[in-house]
């Protein structure tokens, strides 16, 4: 069985290629809409597999895996700034306070033809307090560029964005883009055997890394 990520995303990808899971990559072009009568983890759970659906026909005996990833602040939704501005304004409000970062996760699973067999969607919430940014800070961490392709503004996987985070309460690997324990625990209750052969595929990197 294959495993195909629906994202483009390089941070999920590396977090499947730690494992040790061989997977194919195919990006979805989804106009990511948000329902405003959703609530965010209804949202980004329809939204993943959107995207897992939008690529689906081009897979057979597949595993597809989609994923969204949104920042929670009180009411607000904090998608990717449009602007610098913008970043700089989410970074004002994140500031001294805490936020919850919601990764919805579809698993897509496919027969021979390409149909779907089965599909399961969850969701993974995670608690985040910044520290007290400076003026400096959110110049600085902008000007770099990096919080222009990231929901609200900041990464925390190799990124700058980590220096302002100081406390986390649930997943830290959710606040990269994918929540891995949930992600297990899904696999081992509606695909085992796909579970089994992570356990395989990581041990087979490992004798490779130490080789």
């Amino acid at each position: 069985m294959k495993l195909v990520l629906a994202s483009k995303s390089p941070r999920r990808a590396q977090l499947l290629t730690r494992l040790g899971l061989p997977f194919e990559q195919q990006s979805s072009n989804l106009d990511e809409i948000w329902n405003p009568e959703q609530s965010p983890e209804e949202n980004v759970q329809r939204l993943a597999k959107e995207k897992a659906e939008e690529i689906v026909s081009n897979w057979s005996n597949a595993l597809i895996l989609g994923s969204d990833t949104t920042v929670v602040y009180g009411n607000q939704i904090l998608g990717k700034p449009e602007t610098v501005e913008d970043a700089a304004r989410m970074l004002r409000m994140l500031s001294d306070s805490e936020h919850q970062v919601c990764t919805g996760v579809a698993l897509l699973l496919t027969d021979s033809e390409g149909s779907i067999l089965d599909t399961v969607q969850f969701c993974a919430s995670t608690n985040v307090r910044f520290a007290s940014l400076s003026d400096m800070d959110i110049d600085a961490y902008i000007a770099t560029g990096s919080p222009m392709d990231k929901a609200g503004a900041y990464g925390i996987q190799d990124d700058a964005g980590a220096l302002f985070v100081q406390e986390i309460h649930g997943d830290y690997y959710n606040v990269v883009g994918l929540p891995l324990q949930a992600l297990y625990q899904q696999l081992k209750r509606h695909v085992p055997d796909f579970a089994r052969s992570l356990w395989s595929s990581y041990a087979s990197q490992r004798k490779f890394e130490s080789s």
